[in-house]
């Protein structure tokens, strides 16, 4: 999954960029509110961290310019310890959920996952789709014969955004800005994961459709 990191304190984005990456994700970064409400505009996330004290634009500013444009991606505000205005303001205009700092990245980790749980319609750290459970915290994928494979993070990445759309075409685009860095994407790349992971979980799993993409079959037959 992509996630927009939106902090200007290097220090911290370097610690967080690094245990974010360790947890799985893509990250993005923006040091600044103009960039951030630029990229939350044109790329899909699947969360925002977004720290509301930002030059250029404030992340209060980012966050209702998003909404009122109906952009409905998850959005979990970074405030100062003491800040429950701010806090209830950025909840009142659309956020997902807060985290005050000082904090620690596992408490973050926790509540990123909880907010996509919660947008997904998930009671726990798993994603279900055609017989296969894909489970976040082991980062393995459980076949319906109750067998579990464990998955690289990128395996994980591809074969979370093809179950988030089952019968769906997902485009080769698509699965790269899930699942790659932008310098480390390219189709022969991403081919070699599908094959990697069609052996894990069958073959006739994950369709090519040429000059499109790939489909993620929910049932076997």
């Amino acid at each position: 999954m992509r996630l927009l990191l939106v902090e200007d304190d290097a220090t911290l984005v370097r610690h967080l960029r690094r245990r974010l990456e360790q947890a799985g994700f893509v990250v993005d970064h923006a040091d600044n509110g103009i960039d951030a409400q630029f990229l939350g505009t044109e790329q899909e996330y699947g969360i925002v961290i977004l720290d509301l004290g930002l030059p250029g634009r404030s992340g209060m500013e980012v966050l209702k310019r998003w909404r009122a444009n109906g952009n409905k991606v998850p959005v979990l505000i970074l405030t100062a310890r003491d800040g429950w205005q701010e806090r209830v303001d950025g909840l009142r205009a659309g956020a997902d959920d807060y985290l005050g700092k000082p904090f620690e990245p596992e408490e973050l980790l926790a509540r990123i996952e909880a907010v996509i749980r919660r947008h997904a319609g998930q009671a726990d750290n798993t994603l279900e789709a055609g017989g296969l459970v894909l489970d976040h915290d082991r980062r393995e994928v459980r076949l319906p014969n109750g067998d579990a494979t464990a998955l690289t993070a990128t395996e994980f990445r591809i074969l979370e955004a093809l179950m988030r759309a089952p019968g769906r075409v997902v485009s080769k685009a698509r699965l790269g800005e899930q699942a790659f860095e932008d310098d480390e994407y390219d189709s022969n790349r991403l081919e070699v994961y599908i094959r990697r992971l069609r052996k894990k979980i069958g073959p006739e799993r994950i369709l090519t459709r040429r000059g499109h993409g790939y489909v993620f079959i929910g049932k076997k037959g």
